[in-house]
């Protein structure tokens, strides 16, 4: 009888623990918030995990990390590398891997155990990391090229064919691993057994060459069987051969296409080899891309293919024996953040035969990247692909505002049978194509357009029921992806494509709700501080293939804007410590150079760059790229990044340097508001953002603040009729200054207008992602983008933490806050986003009688929640209202919303109006 019940109590306890490891589980494990990396440089990786459970207010209270060099020996008794042991830690994120020291080309797994408030979970699924070559000797081979143009380059507009490099080899023992560690300059493709390997496209990602660049690692272990094989590259000139050099004094040029390889194969029985490149590989600059840049397009003759010129036996004895190049000269770097692929597919709309003869191909969408086609024909027919962004009204394609960029893909055929093309080395930003030479009839179905991107996931969704805020959220995704290139650049459809630093200064925090776009932002800051300058200048442009060094405040704030996004939304506190020195030397440039001695910082370039003009016809054919600058707006941004450096010089560990910012922003307030506050209650000039900035900012003294908020809804309301009138430089903090002034109606009504000037305007006159220029269907062509991002301001800000209602409440979103803004005429929101902790949603609808909200909060983080409601009484859990918040922790009410601490888990909240 006694065995009997000891069984059943220990059926029970084993069921019991069971349940409590079934309910806490993980998922999502990342190595630098990267999955699974291969070729990484950092010799103490950070490792994170998101944790899940059905549990409500789960909270990891320990970890246990193991990590070793083989499947077979990650235990916690044989694990090589490092066995963290139980660690009383409730971080989930950037745990900094501290076991032995890691080696060049060695790869590694891990997995993690996590103890909860709420009961254990299972050892994780395995992930991995391999480490690059961590060291300049790790490189065996020697930079290979041809440092000459052909006879058949086309020297004035910068463009080469591509050049071909080739070696055989052959792997006598059973392969247990392979990996390819190439830098391809600018742009590469890499071949084995001819299969291309890896399906990312204008590899690796754009730097300045002479400061670093960037290598890939590639792993070819399944190519590589036991036998003969053979590599292949193919490179294109990407950035590095650029596409414009008469104006040196502007265009940064780096030499001719160049290549360096490391291919290192482990042997089963523990032996190893290298292929690396030398003089013994063979290459050809006469193959079929005859020619090929970014701004031009690329010009392909199939006559010319070379058939197994990336596999073993291919006679090679007319190709050219390869030439040792000068190294480019900056540092090598493994290369952290996403490279470009095709993101997505996108078929033809239409496709309308021209009084000419020619055929117009509509993709419905203006995007980034190429178009792939099926074709069947003669040989030596030739094959044209023109892009635009729109139509003339004539039907032809208004190309005016490429400006000299050719945008056209050329493709000679073969003859044999239905042949299938798209370039490799260019790119252009189009909708429309117009075709030429094509045999036959062509059929929607033989055209697919393709967009390319980097390869990141979309980190959030917005939808809500005022359809115009749909469709601008839709465009802004295309503009968005259309313009990450390995660095964000401002447009890519005409000769320009520049890392523009004003562009992003505050866009890359809303872009962040929709992109998981932290390791490109983390790169691009990389971008910035190796342009700055030995006296703490920073250019207009990062990389600096441009050298626009103009010395203003607000497109070098970027630095310090996109580190304090990158802090903000993942909790990754080295952002500002790494580029803390480089913003400090930089702001003290500015001081020394440019602040006056009345406290005025006196110099800018830009102004409120593309402010709008009064009406679209005041602004027809004029040229958008006047510059007005404004020692108000210096003044104000420079004030705003002392704040910010006063409350970053503690965080970073130099405190030393607080009191000094915030002695400086002391004295720019008080000379701001003794310069620029005029009597009658406004700033400046009473523009709508010389009045916005110091009340964001918080410049404006008490006294005064109620008279500058009368100015602000006054120029909207009275002057602008329910419109914005704001350049880069307003709009990145118009509705958040809305909002907290207690006027989100107005920012509402900004938002949802379809006249001039409006993002609605934008899509009421054909836009399909959004325009560099408020009316840039009336501005002269040369500069108005159809695919620009730099007048979303805050917009997407907006949407996601004001009208869904998900914001940072401490870095990282460890902390939440959820206050969804309830507006007259908005009726539903439903919000995601993917947080470094997991995926946080808000979804409410509201009626005259009630307001509906769903939540979820992630494992290990908590959410201070605000829910519309005359008294806590009136708030109920549960979609039938059936459930009493007696047991959630309630806090206070605060203007007529009842506030509540949660911890993780899925709610529902039903409020009376």
């Amino acid at each position: 009888m006694i065995l009997k019940r000891y069984t059943i109590l220990a059926a029970i306890l084993m069921l019991s623990f069971t349940g409590a490891f079934a309910q806490v589980s993980l998922q999502n494990l990342r190595c630098e918030l990267l999955q699974d990396p291969l070729g990484i440089d950092v010799v103490q990786p950070r490792l994170s995990w998101e944790i899940t459970s059905v549990q409500r207010d789960v909270k990891q209270t320990a970890y246990h990390i193991l990590v070793a060099s083989s499947l077979d020996k990650l235990t916690e008794k044989d694990a090589d590398i490092w066995n963290s042991g139980k660690v009383n830690s409730s971080e989930s994120i950037y745990n900094q891997y501290t076991g032995a020291t890691l080696k060049s080309k060695n790869k590694y797994y891990w997995k993690v155990k996590v103890s909860t408030n709420k009961g254990d979970a299972n050892w994780s699924t395995v992930a991995s990391w391999s480490m690059g070559l961590l060291q300049y000797k790790d490189w065996e081979g020697r930079w290979i090229g041809f440092d000459r143009y052909f006879p058949w380059d086309n020297q004035t507009e910068g463009r080469l064919s591509a050049r071909y490099f080739r070696k055989e080899f052959s792997t006598n023992k059973t392969v247990a691993s392979a990996t390819a560690y190439i830098m391809g300059m600018g742009l590469y493709e890499l071949y084995i057994d001819g299969k291309k390997i890896g399906n990312q496209v204008l590899a690796p990602a754009p730097t300045d060459y002479t400061k670093n660049i960037k290598y890939n690692a590639l792993d070819i272990t399944a190519q590589l069987k036991q036998g003969k094989h053979a590599i292949g590259v193919i490179l294109g000139n990407g950035r590095f051969f650029a596409m414009r050099q008469a104006k040196a004094y502007k265009v940064k040029t780096f030499g001719f296409p160049k290549l360096l390889v490391q291919v290192v194969i482990k042997y089963t029985d523990g032996s190893t080899a290298s292929i690396k490149t030398d003089d013994t590989w063979k290459g050809t600059a006469d193959g079929p891309i005859l020619a090929n840049n970014e701004y031009d397009g690329e010009v392909y003759d199939a006559r010319k293919e070379f058939k197994g010129w990336s596999e073993p036996g291919f006679d090679e004895s007319k190709w050219l024996k390869s030439e040792y190049v000068q190294e480019p000269g900056g540092t090598y770097e493994a290369q952290l953040n996403e490279g470009m692929k095709v993101m997505k597919n996108i078929a033809a709309v239409s496709i309308t035969k021209r009084p000419n003869g020619k055929y117009i191909i509509d993709f419905g969408q203006n995007f980034a990247g190429w178009v792939k086609f099926n074709v069947k024909g003669t040989k030596s027919a030739v094959v044209s692909l023109r892009f635009a962004e729109s139509l003339e009204p004539n039907g032809e394609l208004f190309r005016t505002n490429l400006r000299d960029a050719k945008a056209t893909d050329t493709y000679t055929l073969k003859g044999e049978g239905t042949e299938t093309w798209s370039p490799r080395f260019t790119y252009q930003g189009f909708r429309y194509v117009e075709l030429s030479g094509y045999p036959g009839i062509p059929q929607k179905s033989d055209f697919i357009g393709c967009l390319v991107s980097d390869d990141m996931r979309t980190g959030g969704t917005f939808e809500s029921s005022n359809s115009l805020l749909n469709q601008i959220f839709k465009n802004s995704w295309w503009g968005i992806a259309s313009n990450y290139k390995g660095m964000p650049v401002d447009c890519p459809q005409r000769n320009e494509r520049q890392p523009w630093l004003g562009d992003r200064t505050v866009g890359a925090y809303g872009e962040s709700f929709l992109f998981d776009n932290t390791a490109l932002y983390k790169k691009w800051l990389d971008d910035i501080r190796y342009a700055q300058k030995e006296d703490g200048a920073i250019p207009d442009v990062a990389p600096a293939f441009w050298r626009y060094y103009s010395d203003n405040v607000t497109w070098p704030a970027t630095l310090l804007f996109v580190s304090d996004m990158l802090y903000k939304q993942t909790g990754d506190i080295t952002v500002l410590q790494k580029n803390y020195p480089a913003v400090k030397k930089w702001m003290g440039y500015m001081k020394d150079r440019y602040m006056n001695t009345e406290g005025i910082m006196t110099k800018d370039s830009y102004g409120d760059w593309c402010a709008p003009p009064v009406t679209a016809e005041d602004g027809k054919g004029v040229n958008a790229d006047q510059k007005h600058p404004s020692a108000l707006i210096a003044t104000a941004y420079y004030y705003q990044l002392a704040t910010m450096m006063a409350d970053y010089s503690t965080i970073t560990g130099n405190g030393g340097d607080s009191a000094g910012y915030v002695a400086l922003a002391s004295e720019l307030k008080k000379a701001f508001n003794g310069k620029f506050y005029n009597a009658q209650g406004y700033y400046g000039e009473n523009k709508l953002t010389d009045n916005l900035l110091p009340v964001y900012f918080g410049m404006v003294e008490e006294r005064h603040k109620e008279k500058v908020v009368k100015q602000i809804c006054y120029i909207i309301e009275e002057k602008n009729k329910g419109h914005l009138s704001t350049g880069v430089q307003g709009t990145n903090f118009l509705m958040r200054t809305l909002t907290a002034i207690g006027r989100s109606d107005l920012a509402y009504r900004i938002a949802s207008q379809k006249t001039y000037p409006s993002w609605g305007y934008m899509i009421e006159n054909g836009a399909t992602a959004i325009w560099e220029l408020w009316n840039g269907n009336t501005a002269a062509p040369k500069m108005n983008s159809q695919n620009h991002v730099m007048m979303l301001g805050d917009l997407l800000i907006w949407y996601y933490e004001n009208l869904a209602g998900i914001k940072a409440g401490a870095p990282g979103f460890k902390e939440i806050v959820m206050k969804p803004e309830l507006i007259e005429g908005l009726d539903k929101v439903n919000g995601e986003y993917n947080s470094v902790y997991g995926l946080i949603k808000s979804s409410w609808t509201k009626s005259a009688t009630d307001f509906k909200w769903n939540i979820s909060i992630p494992v290990n983080t908590t959410a201070r929640i605000n829910i519309p409601a005359k008294s806590v009484g009136q708030v109920k859990e549960g979609k039938d209202k059936a459930t009493d918040v007696k047991g959630l922790k309630f806090i206070k009410m605060d203007d007529n919303r009842a506030v509540f601490e949660l911890g993780s888990g899925d709610y529902s909240f039903v409020s009376e109006l």
